[in-house]
């Protein structure tokens, strides 16, 4: 058990680290001296968790998309209309990207990657649960009938890629909640039939706020008093 309970630690320090060294320097730019560094262990128990610094950045992104398909799920089950939960999933998104290392580095790498043969999972999922999303608001009224829920989803999923990535460029993200503010007024008056537009206000400010219990992270998890961290190869 003291073994295991170190694979894990080691595992995790290392994600911990390596995010905050991909969210800095990127794909290209992060080379294996400087995440040897970044996570404060040894090459062999770097190498012993992840055969390469592909690997390494895939299983970031694989923890990135499963803290924001956590998030989706929880806002698909409350008891809210559907609009609200599509105005509501991209302020969580942006409130991850804002506060959470291993989302920030997951989308950054998830950008990098997707221009050469990147994954396609992570977008194709957001969409698919925004299209679940759409399919609704358009069944409870507040989507007018002409529009096609697909391409709604696909088009706020993409505009939110679109002011996050030119937030970070020009603010470092610093702006982000007010261009997303921006985005949402544009969009809904469009959207929504002309006898709900008094609604929009309340569209617009709909959020979901995460329980009080904190959320899945990398923090060190309980290590044995026996036990000390793997910092090389078992």
């Amino acid at each position: 058990m003291a073994r295991q309970a170190r694979a894990v630690w080691t595992r995790r320090q290392i994600l911990s680290g390596a995010a905050a060294y991909f969210d800095r320097c990127g794909y290209e730019g992060a080379g294996l001296a400087g995440i040897v560094e970044s996570i404060g262990m040894t090459k062999g128990a770097l190498y012993f968790h992840f055969s390469s610094k592909e690997a390494l950045a895939h299983a970031l992104i694989e923890e990135q998309h499963r803290r924001s398909i956590a998030a989706v799920e929880a806002i698909a089950a409350l008891d809210r209309p559907a609009l609200e939960q599509v105005v509501m999933l991209s302020y969580e998104m942006a409130r991850q990207m804002l506060e959470d290392p291993i989302v920030r580095a997951g989308i950054r790498l998830t950008l990098e990657l997707s221009a050469t043969d990147g994954p396609a999972d992570p977008y194709l999922d957001w969409i698919t649960a925004c299209l679940a999303l759409t399919e609704r608001a358009v069944e409870q009224g507040d989507v007018r009938e002409s529009i096609d829920p697909a391409m709604l989803a696909r088009f706020v999923v993409a505009a939110y890629n679109g002011v996050q990535l030119i937030s970070h460029v020009l603010t470092g993200r610093r702006d982000l909640e007010q261009r997303l503010d921006q985005m949402w007024t544009l969009l809904l008056p469009g959207i929504v039939p002309a006898e709900r537009h008094g609604r929009i206000p309340a569209l617009r400010s709909a959020r979901w706020h995460p329980p009080a219990e904190p959320t899945p992270s990398l923090a060190p998890a309980p290590v044995p008093p026996s036990a000390t961290p793997d910092t090389t190869q078992p």
